[in-house]
C-alpha cells in the first residue's frame, strides 16, 4: 500500500462526517490535498490538507482520537469558516510594544 493512497484514505475519513456529495476532490497536489464544499447551507467552500500532516497521522498511535476530533471540528465549523485546513495555520499573537521609560538616577 503506497503512502499516497494512505494520505487519500485518511483525508476521506476525516471528510466523510459531511454529507454524502457536498466535498468533492478538488486537487491533489505534492504538498496538500484539496476538497470543494457544495451545499447553501454551509459556509465551507474549502477543505485543505497537508499531505505530511497526514503522514505524521498514519504512524501516529492515538490516530483513531485525533481522526474523531478532527471530524468534530471539521462538523463544528462548516458553518462559520470557509476553509477548513489541517494543520491549523499558527497565528502570532501580536506584539504588544511599551513605550521605553527613562530611568534618570536620584541624585
Amino acid at each position: 500500500m503506497s503512502k499516497t493512497y494512505d494520505e487519500i484514505r485518511i483525508a476521506e475519513q476525516i471528510v466523510s462526517v459531511l454529507p454524502a456529495g457536498v466535498a468533492r476532490e478538488l486537487s491533489t497536489e505534492k504538498e496538500t490535498i484539496r476538497y470543494a464544499v457544495r451545499d447553501a447551507q454551509m459556509k465551507l467552500r474549502t477543505i485543505v490538507m497537508s499531505r505530511i500532516s497526514l503522514r505524521r497521522l498514519i504512524d501516529d498511535p492515538a490516530r483513531d482520537v485525533k481522526i474523531e476530533y478532527l471530524q468534530r471540528d471539521l462538523t463544528e465549523t462548516a458553518a462559520s469558516r470557509c476553509e477548513f485546513r489541517y494543520p491549523r495555520p499558527h497565528i502570532m499573537p501580536k506584539l504588544v510594544v511599551r513605550p521605553a521609560y527613562r530611568t534618570t538616577a536620584m541624585v
